[in-house]
């Protein structure tokens, strides 16, 4: 049995699973409103025959002008206007006339790491066989997509987790930006004080490079900056990060990747690990009161589920004793990450503990809402503001041929993580050819 990794994180994930409990465990409706392509897009525009664009497709929890932005909630899409102009975030893109093809599907309003929607539908894992897996939240859609090929970059957002979880759920690359790098202008709010970014979601490496110049002026020359001063592996260093809890397996299969890589491996001490397992705490419950901040008009509405009520109002419960402490403790979490920093190029560990769960037939839900926000090593890089990025590796595992490969960096390092995962992808490509 899976060992919780601090007792605060205990004593959070309980008071989660007691108040979605409580609100009531039903199982998706799975039906679709105005979804297409196993539920990925809420709106979705095809495009003109033989039309070679880049296609992007913008989760729904981003303005896209003249579109209403439903942020996965009924209650949202039915009440609200379409929006009056696009988010900052898609500038660049405008201005190089890149297509976006549609709006895609997201827990509702962000806040579910299973990617689970009730009234949109819940995109299909591309790994489901018997039963359905998660697609991960909150960007679900934008990970199906994806995967599904009908987009080439998908912008999502991440606050906890929610751009990597579904990259690792769905087998494709996923970048947590740095915080304050990407304008939130015009991106629905969970927590954009401190957590809340947005980032691209790709195939594979190049095309999430290509996400990230869409995004930074200038990136795409940062980035071949960084290939031309190490295009080797063995000229980068990185941190192992190991936590209690993980399927060996996983484990394995990410000491595998970073061999093959030909990285300078080395694993981080245990008071380190400490540190991290204090900073998912703080992570979760900065999370969950600023969703009690800013999303606390929804409590009430008809036409937003029970589960995300619960989950705000347990923010309401962590926010007067809570979220304080937690804020006053990320100051020497982002000092021990740049002390680490001083030592390693990246920190490595797994995206996911262990693999995708599979959804329930009858309820449960609460259950698996739960369990995925605990096997999830996400968190604590948002509490901290760094970038991440998600990238698959293959695994020996019967049900689930590939896991995620996470890669942790200084400040504004996107470029150089980009470059040391297509020094992952490549090895990893040629191994399995």
């Amino acid at each position: 049995m899976k060992k919780y990794r601090h007792p605060g994180t205990r004593a959070f994930l309980v008071g989660l699973l007691l108040a979605v409990w409580l609100s009531g465990c039903t199982i998706p409706e799975r039906r679709s409103a105005a979804g297409s392509h196993h539920h990925s897009f809420i709106d979705y525009w095809p495009l003109p025959r033989n039309d070679q664009e880049i296609c992007l497709a913008v989760k729904d929890n981003i303005d896209v002008k003249g579109v209403v932005t439903s942020a996965g909630s009924e209650y949202v899409s039915k009440t609200s206007s379409p929006a009056s102009q696009d988010a900052a975030c898609l500038a660049i893109a405008r201005a190089r006339h890149v297509r976006i093809i549609g709006k895609t599907n997201l827990s509702e309003l962000t806040l579910a790491p299973s990617g689970l929607n009730d009234y949109f539908g819940t995109p299909r894992n591309p790994f489901s066989k018997l039963h359905q897996i998660i697609p991960g939240g909150s960007s679900s859609g934008s990970a199906t997509a994806i995967d599904s090929g009908i987009a080439d970059i998908a912008f999502g957002t991440d606050t906890a987790g929610s751009i990597r979880v579904p990259a690792a759920c769905c087998g494709i690359v996923g970048m947590k930006t740095t915080f304050g790098l990407v304008s939130l202008r015009g991106v629905f709010p969970v927590e954009p004080k401190h957590l809340d970014t947005v980032g691209p979601m790709g195939k594979d490496i190049a095309h999430v490079a290509l996400g990230m110049d869409l995004l930074q002026r200038g990136f795409a020359a940062q980035y071949a900056a960084a290939v031309a001063k190490k295009p080797l592996g063995r000229q980068i260093k990185v941190g192992r990060l190991y936590l209690n809890g993980t399927d060996s397996r996983i484990d394995k299969a990410i000491d595998d990747a970073l061999a093959r890589a030909h990285f300078q491996v080395v694993r981080l001490d245990p008071a380190f690990t400490k540190k991290w397992e204090q900073a998912e705490n703080d992570g979760n419950t900065v999370a969950a009161a600023g969703a009690w901040i800013n999303d606390q008009q929804y409590t009430l509405k008809w036409g937003v589920r029970a589960r995300t009520k619960a989950v705000i109002l347990l923010g309401r419960l962590l926010y007067p004793g809570q979220y304080r402490k937690a804020l006053e403790r990320r100051a020497a979490w982002q000092h021990a990450l740049h002390e680490e920093f001083q030592k390693v190029d990246f920190i490595a560990l797994p995206t996911l503990q262990v693999t995708p769960p599979a959804i329930p037939w009858i309820g449960r839900i609460a259950l698996l809402e739960t369990r995925v926000l605990n096997v999830q090593n996400t968190v604590a890089v948002n509490y901290a503001g760094n970038p991440a990025l998600a990238v698959p590796v293959p695994a020996s595992h019967e049900h689930f041929p590939v896991t995620s490969l996470q890669l942790i960096g200084p400040r504004f390092s996107e470029a150089q993580l980009l470059n040391a995962g297509r020094i992952v992808e490549a090895l990893t490509n040629k191994q399995t050819r």
